[in-house]
């Protein structure tokens, strides 16, 4: 009996559409352009480049734009073409790109150690993580030019991601955390630190003082700011701490005696969730369909976490 032909399986594998090079260094991101045939990158060797499809069939850059520092991150708003780009140096620069892509318009700045972005296409609100453990919150499509800060990580942020459907923030730091943010409560701006020679409260001298420390007769202190009203004060007079979640500060900070009595239970009342990832992750995706988050770290290790139980 002559032996069955078994046919052959089918091979399936990924096909590779085009290879865009041109980048001097490392390529930090990049983004497919929705309904273009065309890609946004930014990379080390401080350009963004906005790279199209010509009739050749190959990519290239219709934008080639230098920045003042490699670039470590961006977010890209296709419904306005709002190009958000964090900067080595510590900047976030804002672009609008014109219609056909071939024109980038610098729209403005903002300051902080930049490692992360993510956008709320919503609320028009830009999420920037940083190296100093902290998330802003700027206010973009406000135009009220009002930053957030959000404190609650030991370590510098490493990825963003928002649930939209639900309005929380979820970021995740090197620290192995894992923080939800509600973003659906009425948060409060961080007042800016006052400049005095005195405190504000007892009006005892700072040690740089010297004219008040010598007609007074006082030993100068060292100055220190309450974190809920910004007034520079002295450690006797700012010898409390508390939580001011509304203002971002999930862990207690040190405020002055008066704002530690004034501040309510229902003010402390936490606004995050904290969760340890059990790793140092270094970047995050959320499927908001599903609920899932994906987790990657440094120890080699991908994490799928079922999100649905916080993220709701």
């Amino acid at each position: 009996m002559a032996a069955e032909i078994q046919p052959k399986p089918l091979t399936r594998k990924p096909i590779l559409l085009q290879r865009v090079e041109g980048s001097q260094d490392v390529v930090n991101m990049a983004v497919i352009v929705p309904k273009e045939e065309g890609v946004i990158s930014v990379s080390e060797d401080r350009t963004v480049r906005v790279w199209l499809k010509r009739d050749s069939g190959q990519y290239w850059p219709s934008v080639y734009h230098v920045m003042p520092s490699p670039c470590s991150c961006m977010s890209f708003n296709p419904e306005t073409r709002r190009l958000s780009i964090g900067l080595d140096n510590g900047t976030i620069s804002e672009f609008i790109l014109s219609e056909d892509y071939n024109k980038m318009t610098p729209m403005k700045n903002y300051q902080g150690g930049v490692t992360a972005l993510c956008w709320d296409p919503v609320q028009r609100v830009l999420f920037s993580g940083s190296s100093d453990h902290s998330v802003i919150m700027w206010d973009i499509g406000g135009r009220k030019g009002t930053a957030i800060e959000l404190q609650g990580h030991n370590d510098k942020i490493q990825a963003l991601s928002y649930a939209q459907h639900t309005r929380q923030l979820i970021s995740c730091g090197s620290d192995g955390g894992i923080v939800i943010w509600n973003m659906d409560v009425e948060r409060q701006e961080t007042p800016e630190w006052l400049d005095s020679d005195s405190c504000q409260k007892c009006d005892q001298p700072f040690f740089w003082n010297f004219k008040q420390m010598w007609d007074s007769r006082k030993i100068s202190l060292r100055q220190h700011h309450c974190r809920k009203c910004g007034k520079a004060v002295c450690g006797k007079c700012s010898s409390k701490r508390s939580s001011i979640p509304l203002m971002g500060f999930e862990f207690e900070v040190r405020v002055c005696d008066s704002c530690h009595e004034a501040i309510t239970d229902e003010e402390r009342a936490p606004t995050a969730t904290f969760h340890d990832s059990k790793h140092n992750i270094v970047h995050v995706h959320f499927d908001a369909t599903r609920g899932w988050l994906l987790t990657s770290g440094t120890d080699k290790v991908i994490k799928l976490w079922d999100m649905t139980p916080v993220v709701s």
